[in-house]
């Protein structure tokens, strides 16, 4: 019972639904980049170059460096895609649903005497060796009738 439990957990994490659907949007978002590259800005470039499809760029007859380019041009624009979408618009989300954390409790006070910092658990300031007033006790909470 305890490993379909456990199963159970992990699947429907919102964290793993998450990777799942930015998985299949990041494939989507790829045919299209893709698509961009080869039907639109490597033909643009073929245009200013002597070569008629950029398929056909070589590099002494022999080195084929046309797709190469094409899916170097690839990677940067999902790369930048996925920076402004990841870094930018999800950091921004994170940041205005996130709580800062709550203020940590003092380890000084100041000796009423002298004015000097001292550790909060101290009953002696050690400047002016004078007794400090106990600390402010809280009160005994009622016990439960």
């Amino acid at each position: 019972m305890s490993l379909l439990k456990d199963f159970k957990n992990f699947a429907f994490k919102g964290n793993l639904i998450d990777l799942a659907v930015a998985f299949v949007i990041g494939s989507a978002f790829s045919g299209i980049v893709t698509a961009l590259v080869n039907d639109i800005i490597m033909p643009a470039i073929s245009f200013v170059t002597p070569s008629q499809s950029y398929t056909k760029w070589t590099i002494d007859k022999k080195i084929l460096i046309g797709h190469f380019i094409g899916a170097v041009l690839n990677f940067f624009i999902i790369a930048v895609a996925l920076f402004v979408i990841v870094v930018l618009v999800i950091g921004q989300i994170h940041k205005l649903t996130t709580k800062p954390p709550p203020p940590a409790a003092p380890t000084t006070k100041e000796c009423p005497f002298c004015c000097s910092t001292i550790p909060i658990k101290a009953v002696r300031c050690g400047q002016c060796t004078s007794e400090l007033p106990p600390p402010a006790a809280t009160a005994p909470a009622a016990p439960a009738a």
